[in-house]
């Protein structure tokens, strides 16, 4: 087999590991670390299991195809969605845990989006506001402060 490179998907053939996909996800001279990110019959899973093999049990291995490949575009779309729900739902639980900083932060928000109604500002300092709002609620929904 040519010189793995990081992120290439492997699979064994005749080293000694329990059958699956791997992905390579470090090299040096004389070894080649390995993620174990598939099962046999090419489904996805997240193990945590990492391998270092010598160069020359990598001889072992044969390629394969990336099991993330093999999603339906509904399954993108609804692990995206899922993924969206818990990072808003992470976010306004930071937001609650401080409700001044960030009730502060979305008035300069809103402000900004509509203070020209009740002020008269240069178009500059309504972006500016919503710049800032926006930053100091990023910031405090980080989980940072």
């Amino acid at each position: 087999m040519p010189a793995p490179d990081v992120y290439d998907h492997v699979s064994p053939a005749t080293a000694d590991l329990p059958d699956g996909t791997y992905r390579v996800v470090g090299t040096t001279d004389r070894t080649v670390t390995l993620l174990r990110v598939g099962t046999a019959d090419g489904r996805r899973v997240v193990t945590g299991e990492t391998v270092t093999v010598d160069r020359d049990a990598f001889d072992g291995f044969e390629p394969a195809a990336n099991p993330d490949g093999n999603r339906s575009p509904a399954a993108v779309v609804a692990s995206a969605a899922g993924a969206g729900y818990w990072s808003l739902r992470a976010f306004v639980r930071e937001l609650r845990s401080r409700p001044l900083p960030a009730a502060a932060a979305l008035a300069l928000v809103l402000f900004g989006l509509g203070g020209d109604r009740i002020v008269r500002l240069p178009d500059l300092a309504f972006g500016g506001l919503i710049f800032a709002g926006s930053l100091a609620l990023a910031y405090l929904g980080s989980g940072r402060s």
